[in-house]
């Protein structure tokens, strides 16, 4: 556990015009960078670093807000400077941020466009550890009614059921729906099996009479429509 030493830095440390504390109550909090943000929530640095110098390195080691995002606690208290209560309190900050993004979008309602998919989706899937497969549900007029995890795992052809993306399609009476995948990687460059599942969907879709209006390939801060690319579709 991570405790104040004698030797720690304390935000107070710092300069007046340098605390991120202050400076969020007189700038607001897009004025500061991610690494005062962090500091904020760290309140203290270590021997030989303060809290901005400390919030800076967690982003260096763990690769990004979207590394501290998919790390594990155990993961982030390997980082000198870091203990499970500090861990806890970023992850809860994250995980709040996320939750917003996804309101405002749900209260956008309809999903017109990739742009308006990916929103709803982003900040969640881009930090999953493992590739999940995710259904949008939508009415004729696009009005949301729900998103189902329908699968788990490495997507492939022959592991994934293609009937079962179409289930709660058809208890829910969706008119369309529109499928979505992470790539665990980062990179949201569509592989030859995410064409494969995507053609075999589409197919299987016209025969249901519930069409697939895209699917959507997201990475780190990235996505990609594969409609869009012409991957799969027509």
């Amino acid at each position: 556990m991570v405790r104040e030493t004698p030797g720690s830095y304390r935000i107070t440390d710092l300069a007046l015009d340098e605390r991120p504390r202050e400076r969020l109550i007189e700038a607001g909090a897009g004025a500061l960078s991610k690494a005062e943000l962090l500091a904020i929530l760290l309140r203290v640095g270590v021997r030989g670093e303060n809290s901005v110098q400390l919030g800076q390195r967690i982003l260096d080691e763990l690769g990004g807000l979207a590394g501290i995002q998919r790390a594990s606690i155990s993961e982030m208290c390997e980082i000198h400077g870091l203990g499970q209560a500090k861990a806890a309190q970023i992850k809860a900050a994250i995980e709040l941020g996320s939750r917003l993004a996804r309101e405002q979008a749900e209260e956008r309602g309809s999903i017109n466009s990739p742009a308006d998919a990916a929103a709803l989706l982003q900040l969640e899937m881009q930090g999953l550890t493992q590739e999940v497969l995710k259904v949008m549900l939508l009415d004729t007029r696009n009005k949301l009614l729900g998103i189902e995890t329908v699968y788990k795992g490495s997507l492939n052809l022959s592991l994934v059921r293609v009937g079962e993306l179409f289930r709660a399609a058809i208890q829910k009476n969706a008119a369309s729906v529109l499928l979505a995948h992470n790539h665990p990687s980062g990179d949201p460059t569509p592989s030859p099996e995410d064409v494969a599942l995507t053609r075999s969907v589409v197919q299987a879709g016209k025969l249901l009479d519930i069409e697939v209006v895209d699917h959507l390939v997201i990475g780190s801060a990235r996505y990609v429509s594969m409609k869009e690319k012409g991957l799969g579709f027509g």
